[in-house]
C-alpha cells in the first residue's frame, strides 16, 4: 500500500512537471532542455528556506516559484528571439550551469553530497490536488487567446508574425508559465523525498518529460497526462523483471513513437463538458422512456 501511494505521488508530481513542458513543447513547439534545472531551483530554494530559515511550506513554495520566474526572465529574454534548435542549446547550457552551481556551492547546497533534512510536507492529497489545479490552469491557457497564438506560431512562425501576432511576447509568456509550473513540481519533489542532489535535475530529466509529451500526443493535454502516468508507473510495474525493466520501458516507448508518430492520443482531448452533456442526455432519455 505504501509503494502504491509512493508511485501515485511521484506520478502526480510528474503530471505537474509535464503540464509545464506541454505548454512549451506541445503548444508552442519549443524544446527546452533546461526544465530539469527549474525543477532543481524549486527543490533547492524551497528546501533551503525550510531547512536553514524555518519557512513554512507555502512561503517556501512561493519564494521558490519567484526565484524560478526570475531565472526564467534572465534566460528567456535573450533566448526567445533565437531559432528553435538554438533555444534547445541555450537551455541545455542553462541546465548544466545550474547543476554546476549546485555542485560548487558546497557551503550552501551541500554540493555533490546533496541537501538533506527537508521536512516531508508533500502528501498524496497535496500532489494530486496540485496536479488537478495545474491541469485546469494549462487547459485554460490552451483555450485562451495566448494558447491559440501558441498553436499558430508552432505551425508556422513566419505566418504567425505576418498575421500580427507578437511572437516574442507569446513565447515569453509560455516560457514563464512553463518555468513556474516546473519549479513548483520541484518544490513538491523536494518536500516529498526530503533529500535532493544536483544529479537529479540534469538534462536527462528534461528529455524524459519531452518524451512523455510526444508519447501522449504532441497537441493533447489528455495524452500528456496519460503518458506521464504510464511512463512513471511502468518502471515500477516492471520491477519484477529486475534489470530488464529499463530495456522493456525503452522498447515500449520506441514502438509507440515508431508506429504511431503522433502519439497515443494525437490531437484528441477528453472534454469534461462533453462527458457531462452526454450523461445529461442519457438521463433525459431514460426519464422520457
Amino acid at each position: 500500500m505504501e509503494l502504491l501511494a509512493s508511485v501515485l505521488t511521484f506520478t502526480a508530481i510528474n503530471v505537474v512537471a509535464v503540464t509545464g513542458v506541454f505548454i512549451l513543447t506541445g503548444l508552442t513547439g519549443l524544446f527546452s532542455l533546461g526544465q530539469g534545472a527549474f525543477m532543481g531551483i524549486g527543490a533547492y530554494v524551497a528546501g533551503l528556506m525550510a531547512v536553514k530559515y524555518n519557512f513554512s511550506f507555502p512561503l517556501a513554495a512561493g519564494g521558490a516559484v519567484v526565484v524560478g520566474l526570475i531565472a526564467a526572465v534572465i534566460v528567456g529574454l535573450p533566448t526567445i528571439r533565437l531559432r528553435r534548435d538554438y533555444i534547445s542549446l541555450v537551455t541545455f547550457g542553462f541546465g548544466e550551469a545550474i547543476a554546476a552551481l549546485l555542485n560548487q556551492s558546497v557551503n550552501i547546497t551541500g554540493g555533490a553530497m546533496g541537501l538533506s533534512g527537508i521536512p516531508k510536507q508533500t502528501t498524496l492529497l497535496l500532489a494530486v490536488t496540485s496536479a488537478v489545479i495545474c491541469l485546469f490552469l494549462v487547459w485554460g491557457f490552451k483555450c485562451s487567446r495566448y494558447g491559440r497564438q501558441c498553436l499558430a506560431l508552432r505551425s508556422d512562425e513566419l505566418a504567425a508574425r505576418s498575421m500580427g501576432i507578437n511572437v516574442n511576447q507569446v513565447k515569453m509568456v509560455a516560457f514563464l508559465l512553463s518555468a513556474a509550473i516546473t519549479t513548483y513540481a520541484g518544490v513538491l519533489y523536494g518536500f516529498y523525498t526530503t533529500y535532493v542532489e544536483p544529479v537529479m535535475f540534469g538534462w536527462t530529466k528534461s528529455a524524459e518529460w519531452i518524451i512523455m509529451v510526444f508519447f501522449g500526443g504532441i497537441n493533447s493535454l489528455t495524452g500528456a497526462v496519460v503518458a506521464s502516468a504510464l511512463l512513471t508507473g511502468l518502471p515500477e510495474i516492471l520491477r519484477a523483471a529486475a534489470e530488464w525493466r529499463i530495456v522493456a520501458y525503452c522498447v515500449i516507448v520506441l514502438l509507440i513513437l515508431n508506429f504511431k508518430p503522433t502519439g497515443l492520443f494525437g490531437e484528441y482531448e477528453i472534454s469534461l463538458l462533453s462527458l457531462l452533456r452526454r450523461r445529461g442526455n442519457r438521463i433525459r432519455e431514460g426519464e422520457g422512456s
